[in-house]
């Protein structure tokens, strides 16, 4: 799985434009926390390029990026959680989940839906 680093806030707005054109995916990850290290290595492990070629995929590190963190939850309105998926479509956050609410047939169908 090929993540895109989302380190400046200035991406946002960028993700933003993004998602008119296709879904783009933000993945919140704490690398302190046994259950985000299980999120994130379910998904890549079922992440299939040729089902997702049509959705650009945002990774942060929570704790590099704290505030940012902060601020994807603003800008998004979701709430803060970690680790957490958003989809984001024309500019807006269409579908989150968060925990062991990350699955990869969810966000698969959903993007899918949206793209």
């Amino acid at each position: 799985m090929n993540w895109i680093e989302l380190e400046r806030e200035t991406q946002l707005e960028d993700i933003k434009k993004e998602s008119v054109d296709k879904p783009v995916l933000i993945f919140k990850h704490s690398t302190s926390c046994s259950i985000s290290a299980m999120a994130i290595n379910r998904l890549e492990r079922a992440w299939k390029p040729e089902d997702m070629s049509g959705v650009k995929a945002y990774y942060l590190d929570l704790h590099a990026y704290r505030n940012l963190s902060r601020q994807v939850a603003n800008v998004f309105d979701v709430r803060h959680e970690s680790p957490q998926v958003l989809l984001i479509r024309d500019g807006a956050c269409m579908y989150h989940a968060s925990h062991m609410g990350i699955n990869y047939p969810e966000v698969k169908n959903t993007s899918q839906k949206l793209g």
